[in-house]
């Protein structure tokens, strides 16, 4: 008990709610008449001797939902999640390389359909084969190992409690650094029996067997779909528990976490970051780049210049290099798995108006509009608010929002416009209309599409990404501060 709520006032420390000794002693009052049964009892107790001000009592708040909360594990992207509050993990195969002291026994494997073709592991794993057969649907033996039991078994609720308790185990709340993330990841996972599902996994793979073999496939997909909930519980335990009370360090690590992990109270804070990234890069290529006094010699345009001098040369001309500004378009992607991207993205690019004045852009989830005017009209924070009310809702249809952007301005696209696509190109199974796609990459200088999700989903279930990347000039995985940046950055440095 006394471990648990010092963690709680270390937490709370962490987020600015400061906290005395004596506070702290009568917190631990509080808690010997209360006990932690009732968690809304607990809640009003603390909340009546820890925070002070306005601002104290909001983060306490969240602070307090966030600490005692059973996690919830996210379904296997492009599900909606099963019933009954059990996790679907089925078909999740792969999951990003982790960070510092990630797990060497990870099989990050290539997007392909989920039918027909085998799949090919970029890196196998301990002995596990290179290749997997296609074994189809059918029986599978029975489970032997405890965490393969909890897999198969799709409990989100016991997965979850287990989870927990391999954190508190792992010591998760003693995290610093962010590159500590890979090493508790692998430490809770090892916590929930990773070693004996391994065994299980090999074993299974090795078998002459069809449905060993099968459910020996079946849970490495799981593991690694655990394996990347694992990693985003330890991301938010990070942000909950790691001594970021140094405001350099606290923006630091903002800049490097997944956009989908940050909390709406921390968004004042990444606000402020993305204007400072801006003004950088607005330092950095304000300015429309003209070299001339200086370079390689342009005779033709000297000579001509000189010829009033019966070829005396008087004024010398130089060859000159115009970097322009870039002609943008926005296209988002405001549906509810991918809206907070799309926020951050469009506060990013509306910054840099001094660098990037001509950005146009546009918004769905199933039909696409235009929200350039809401963005002339409103402030910043109002507009992207506004778009995120307007067009979020409806089922998300790629197809049909490349439709309508060609209805809308495809006459305004030429080799100078580059084409933004910010998405997880998951269409829920309708038509690609790719060939749309396809006449904007042969009409304009560049199409630039960032995918949020891992590169491992990226053609997993209704996932496109398989069928657009071939008409891109650049594909990447955009999903924190920092590659929102290097890309933008890197557009802003090639553009002539």
């Amino acid at each position: 008990m006394d471990r648990t709520l010092g963690n709680f006032i270390r937490a709370l420390r962490n987020n600015d709610v400061r906290i005395s000794t004596a506070e702290t002693l009568d917190a631990f009052s509080a808690v010997e008449l209360v006990g932690y049964r009732d968690r809304a009892m607990l809640k009003r107790s603390l909340s009546l001797v820890l925070p002070k001000t306005e601002d104290e009592k909001a983060a306490f708040d969240v602070c307090f939902e966030q600490f005692f909360a059973a996690e919830d594990l996210k379904p296997e992207a492009g599900d909606s999640g099963g019933e009954n509050g059990e996790a679907d993990p089925n078909a999740a195969d792969g999951g990003e390389s982790g960070e510092g002291g990630g797990n060497p026994d990870e099989s990050q494997a290539e997007g392909g359909e989920r039918s027909g073709k085998a799949k090919k592991s970029k890196k196998p794993s301990f002995g596990e084969p290179e290749e997997e057969e296609d074994l189809g649907p059918g029986p599978m033996s029975e489970v032997q190992s405890e965490l393969g039991k909890l897999l198969m078994g799709g409990s989100q609720v016991e997965l979850s409690a287990a989870m927990a308790e391999a954190g508190n185990a792992a010591g998760v709340e003693e995290i610093q650094i962010f590159t500590q993330k890979g090493l508790y990841t692998r430490n809770i996972m090892e916590a929930m029996g990773l070693t004996d599902l391994n065994g299980e996994i090999l074993s299974g793979a090795r078998s002459p067997e069809v449905p060993t073999r099968r459910l020996s496939q079946e849970l490495k997909k799981r593991r690694e779909w655990l394996r990347e909930n694992v990693r985003d519980y330890v991301e938010r335990q990070f942000l909950l528990h790691a001594d970021v009370s140094g405001k350099r360090l606290r923006e630091e690590l903002l800049r490097k976490v997944k956009l989908s992990n940050i909390e709406h109270r921390s968004h004042r804070l990444i606000r402020d970051i993305i204007y400072r990234m801006a003004k950088k890069l607005i330092t950095m290529h304000s300015r429309r780049k003209k070299i001339y006094k200086r370079g390689q010699l342009n005779i033709s345009r000297t000579l001509r210049h000189n010829m009033a001098y019966d070829g005396a040369i008087f004024n010398l001309h130089w060859k000159s290099i115009k970097v322009d500004r870039p002609k943008v378009f926005a296209i988002c992607d405001v549906s509810g798995s991918v809206a907070n991207y799309s926020r951050f993205m469009l506060m990013f690019l509306y910054s840099l108006e001094e660098v990037m004045p001509k950005v146009r852009s546009f918004a769905f989830s199933s039909d696409l509009a235009e929200v350039t005017d809401l963005f002339d009209r409103n402030n910043l924070e109002d507009a992207i608010s506004k778009t995120l009310r307007d067009y979020a809702g409806g089922s998300t249809d790629y197809g049909q929002a490349f439709v309508d952007f060609k209805k809308l301005c495809l006459d305004d696209v030429d080799n100078r416009s580059t084409i933004i696509i910010l998405g997880d190109a998951r269409n829920n199974y309708g038509e690609a209309r790719a060939e749309i796609l396809k006449e904007l990459y042969d009409r304009s200088k560049r199409v630039i599409w960032l995918n949020p999700e891992p590169r491992s989903t990226w053609t997993v279930g209704d996932a496109e990404m398989g069928k657009y990347r071939a008409y891109c000039h650049q594909v990447e995985e955009c999903n924190s501060l920092m590659h929102l940046e290097r890309v933008v950055g890197n557009l802003l440095k090639t553009v002539a």
